[in-house]
């Protein structure tokens, strides 16, 4: 990429966001608030500072990736005037269009959800925004380079974080499930860690090259009758699991609404007092 990215918050995925732009010979400029963090966005390839004004001025596109509790803050030092004419991508959870686009004044913004899957390039991220507005290639292809990027209305981001945000999390879990299961039956925790990974590595991509093959398909082909996979299924079956992951992304999902509506108040009811004191300052 040639254009300059600011990088607002070097977090997890903010490091994720500088890691992928370096390697693609982007110019970076990185912003934290703690000195390990910057040395840390320093070492990536970033050009590392704690001024966000500064940031947002020398850069054509700007990724939010600080706490939204700390978006407040941000604005108030990046002030008036610095947005205008900006690709903004935020990755903040909770902080909705609406708002971002209220104090980001001039600028054209869109709201990205990434997963910690970004880290090695396989990220499934949803981004929502026009994209039927001049720069929304730009950001189709920043995203791309954490993984696959899918265009979804805003309204579907809460859905998306319990089911790909909070994924990573679910599989880590299911994964550890699986290979615990082996142990007691005797495998080494190592190979049995292994045969989870390669399992779930295979079955992935064998469904996802095998186009309209539904998962039950599959799995209706490994179940001989009265074989092993038929009766470890039985006991999915009677145990709920399958329920159970259904009520964990839904669950999730509706936590992340949750947490939507009190971090976008908190952050509305924080800027509208920054606001009325940058237009007394005018």
């Amino acid at each position: 990429m040639e254009r300059r990215v600011a990088v607002l918050g070097a977090g997890k995925i903010g490091r994720a966001f500088i890691g992928a732009l370096a390697r693609n010979s982007a110019e970076v400029i990185a912003t934290a608030r703690s000195e390990e963090t910057l040395k840390e966005a320093a070492r990536l390839g970033a050009r590392a500072t704690r001024d966000n004004r500064r940031a947002v001025l020398e850069s054509d596109i700007v990724v939010i990736s600080v706490k939204p509790y700390h978006f407040p803050q941000l604005v108030r030092e990046v002030g008036v005037g610095a947005w205008e004419g900006k690709l903004v991508i935020s990755v903040m959870a909770g902080v909705r269009l609406s708002t971002l686009q209220a104090v980001l004044d001039g600028a054209e913004v869109y709201r990205a959800m990434p997963n910690l899957n970004a880290y090695v390039g396989l990220s499934s991220t949803a981004v929502a925004g026009n994209n039927d507005r001049p720069r929304s290639d730009e950001v189709e292809r920043l995203l791309g380079l954490l993984g696959r990027v899918y265009w979804v209305p805003e309204e579907y981001l809460d859905v998306w974080t319990g089911l790909a945000g909070s994924g990573p999390a679910f599989i880590a879990e299911i994964i550890d499930a699986l290979a615990m299961g082996a142990v007691a039956a005797g495998l080494s925790r190592e190979l049995a860690y292994r045969a989870v990974l390669d399992v779930l590595e295979g079955t992935a991509k064998l469904l996802s090259t095998r186009v309209g093959v539904h998962p039950a398909q599959l799995r209706d082909e490994v179940a001989t009758p009265a074989g092993t996979t038929i009766r470890g299924l039985m006991v999915l079956e009677s145990e709920g699991v399958k329920a159970a992951l259904m009520k964990v992304v839904e669950e999730a999902a509706r936590r992340s609404h949750e947490i939507g509506l009190e971090v976008d108040e908190r952050v509305r009811a924080e800027l509208g007092l920054a606001l009325a004191r940058v237009e007394k300052q005018k």
